[in-house]
């Protein structure tokens, strides 16, 4: 066995792990002793014993701090899934002797979370009512991230290019159409046609710069010949844009399908107008180096159940007779 194996396997502790964790995330030296309880001479003295061991430099120190190499950024990110590991180790010791059966940490977005989820959750609570999770609500770049690093089980959202998710595994859950969508008394409700030319002198409700629907309007807008809107609001909110289309004569993103969760809010109306984006499905994303453990793959199988039951958009929408006679009541 070489120095490197045998330091690796045998003499590599868990608060070696935990020290260059911190010095990647806090780049300072003074404030990983602070966060540390120790000083800054010995932290300095265990990140050049480790990197003596392991015979490679793991930081720079520069002007700015300290600057992961690439063998630092290496052996971090497998710092980071070791702790990972251990803390899921320690929360199935805890379930077993409570009596519970495992906990889930899940990444979503609000696409998901105020739609699918709760339904499928309620699912799993119906057949396993002692497999917790938790939910951590983000964009799905920052969800890739947490996934990589494993501090998340599994992600439920719109998937991501293939390009930005090497190393994981997706599976589809379906494939929802994307509409464009109004309050009942918009002045286009109702119309049994709309071109591209009559959206643009209204305000808009638009997805944030960055995330996965963005891109597709914007270059549906310039297919079309249309300056992207001036006049807009940024939201992935399904309860805001809903709310928001009660009170103002604007035009909104809406995924159908399995996204019609706040009826109460007040009605929505489809354009009747070919959107054709180019968009990935919803799915399911998880560490392909990381089988699911029983208790996600259960959260999984019950996303896969409601969305093979779940029906339209045309449920929660007003019909285009409605949205004439409420256009011509106004």
């Amino acid at each position: 066995m070489g120095q490197l194996d045998w330091y690796l396997t045998v003499n590599l502790k868990v608060r070696h792990l935990r020290l260059l964790i911190a010095v990647y995330d806090f780049r300072n030296l003074r404030q990983v002793a602070s966060n540390s309880y120790i000083s800054v001479p010995a932290v300095s003295k265990a990140l050049a014993d480790i990197e003596r061991a392991l015979d490679v430099k793991l930081f720079e120190r520069t002007a700015n701090g300290l600057r992961p190499t690439a063998y630092g950024e290496s052996v971090v990110r497998h710092a980071r899934s070791v702790l990972s590991t251990l803390n899921q180790t320690a929360e199935e010791i805890r379930a077993l002797r409570t009596g519970s059966t495992g906990k889930v940490y899940v990444g979503t977005s609000p696409i998901i979370v105020s739609t699918i989820l709760p339904k499928a959750l309620t699912l799993l609570k119906q057949d396993s009512p002692l497999i917790n999770v938790e939910i951590r609500e983000n964009e799905m770049r920052s969800l890739v991230r947490d996934l990589q690093r494993g501090d998340l089980d599994i992600i439920v959202g719109r998937l991501p290019n293939k390009a930005d998710t090497v190393g994981l595994r997706e599976q589809v859950l379906t494939a929802p159409q994307t509409k464009l969508v109004t309050g009942p008394h918009h002045p286009l409700a109702g119309r049994p046609t709309v071109e591209w030319s009559d959206l643009k002198d209204f305000p808009w409700v638009l997805p944030p710069q960055g995330s996965l629907l963005r891109e597709p309007i914007e270059n549906a807008f310039a297919r079309h010949g249309l300056a992207m809107p001036a006049n807009y609001v940024e939201t992935l909110s399904n309860h805001l844009i809903r709310a928001y289309l009660q009170f103002n004569d604007a035009i909104a993103l809406h995924t159908g399908d399995v996204l019609c969760p706040y009826a109460d809010v007040g009605a929505i109306n489809i354009l009747p107008i070919d959107l054709d984006l180019v968009t990935r499905p919803l799915g399911a994303l998880w560490r392909e180096d990381k089988p699911l453990a029983s208790s996600p793959m259960s959260l999984l199988h019950c996303l896969e159940q409601i969305c093979s039951t779940t029906t339209g958009i045309e449920k929660e929408t007003i019909n285009p007779t409605t949205s004439r006679e409420s256009a011509r009541a106004r």
